[in-house]
């Protein structure tokens, strides 16, 4: 079967700026990305149904029979035994949210228009993880830590922990191959610590499950870490961290404090950068909406910042609480930024400017070859279009 991860263009809306430069199903949250979770589930490969200027990197696949499943959902083993049921125009559904739908080809294009006559709904009875907004990334990471733990674990061992390392509660710790820690504190009692391959947990570091380190990444000496907190791919943190989700190749290699928080790739955060992430007041926070085009009431008492891709801080930068930074912004000044800082923005308190697509593009060059990788054609333009939509809507 042929499998489709769509992106629910209300939902997609509500994830911006972390869905500016790929598909919900491309949001990490827990130790796996949500198109991870559902290719180990499935046992099978995905493409994406998305943006057309996100299409190029992330493109569809059509067969003859195709399953659209809704990116935003998380896999559980009841979705998953009904999607493996599905027959020609069922779908699967929990309350008012399509999770899954089995279409023909030449239905693909034409969803929009479909009527809902002759579609056969079948109910899931357990509510799965849906990641609807921003703030959801962080606030369901603990559950999406324990449910990607077990399934990464199951029948499977650990690499050994070594001697040095002291660890508190039931033990459920696991290391993946290459995976290194010594003199560190560990504890479980509140969750699972999965540590990933040829990532190190240097020595002195605190750290409290639910925890998840990924392939090649870097816990600092003496860091703090509160779960529910996870560290993308690549990513190196020091410092003060909780709750918080990096998605990959980004930095908060110093001390500062970052919590409740979601920073997409290839950010750096500099030296003693502090966010807020609860008002003085004890409030509810508010945080922009690209969607609505104005803030909005996360219900959330503990909020602190959403970071899009390639942006960066210099050092001793502060952040309100509940603030949100677009792609490619490059930050810094003494004070309190605005909690809203729009992708292609340069400067701080003194005053911004545009961030030139040139420099921007430059500047990444040089940060994807510190990480031995290389800025392709298609990076470049997903860039030029968010650059693009920067220019016609300041807010976007």
């Amino acid at each position: 079967m042929n499998y489709i991860l769509f992106d629910d263009s209300i939902v997609r809306t509500n994830l911006l700026p972390l869905t500016f430069m790929r598909p919900i199903a491309d949001i990490r949250v827990g130790i796996l990305t949500i198109r991870e979770k559902w290719e180990m589930h499935l046992n099978a490969k995905t493409s994406t149904l998305t943006e057309s200027y996100l299409s190029k990197k992330f493109r569809i696949f059509r067969e003859e029979e195709n399953i659209l499943i809704n990116a935003s959902v998380c896999p559980t083993r009841e979705v998953v035994e009904a999607i493996l049921g599905l027959k020609p125009y069922q779908t699967v559904v929990y309350q008012d949210t399509i999770i899954a739908l089995h279409v023909k080809a030449e239905d693909l294009d034409k969803l929009g228009d479909a009527s809902s006559d002759g579609i056969e709904e079948i109910n899931i009875v357990n509510p799965p993880v849906r990641i609807g907004h921003t703030w959801e990334v962080f606030s369901k990471n603990g559950i999406a830590i324990q449910e990607d733990f077990e399934l990464l674990t199951r029948n499977r061992k650990s690499q050994k922990l070594s001697s040095t390392n002291n660890l508190i509660g039931d033990g459920k710790v696991f290391l993946e191959k290459g995976a290194k820690v010594e003199y560190a504190i560990l504890n479980t009692q509140a969750g699972p610590i999965y540590i990933g391959k040829d990532s190190e947990i240097m020595e002195g570091a605190l750290i409290r499950g639910p925890f998840a380190l990924c392939e090649g990444a870097q816990v600092k000496m003496a860091a703090k870490i509160y779960g529910p907190t996870t560290i993308g791919p690549f990513s190196r943190v020091g410092g003060e961290i909780n709750n918080s989700v990096l998605f990959g190749y980004s930095n908060k290699a110093h001390d500062g404090f970052l919590g409740h928080s979601v920073i997409a790739e290839w950010c750096n955060l500099g030296a003693d950068t502090n966010t807020s992430n609860l008002k003085n007041t004890y409030d509810t926070v508010r945080l922009w909406s690209y969607g609505k085009q104005t803030f909005v009431n996360t219900s959330q008492q503990f909020c602190g910042l959403i970071m899009g891709d390639h942006s960066k801080c210099g050092i001793n930068t502060m952040f309100n609480t509940g603030t949100v930074v677009g792609v490619n912004a490059n930050i810094f000044g003494p004070g309190f930024q605005r909690n809203f800082i729009p992708s292609f923005t340069w400067g701080g308190t003194a005053g911004y400017t545009n961030y030139d697509l040139k420099k921007a593009i430059e500047v990444a060059e040089l940060v994807y070859a510190r990480r031995h990788r290389t800025l392709d054609e298609v990076e470049r333009e997903l860039l030029a279009s968010v650059y693009n939509l920067t220019l016609k809507n300041k807010y976007l």
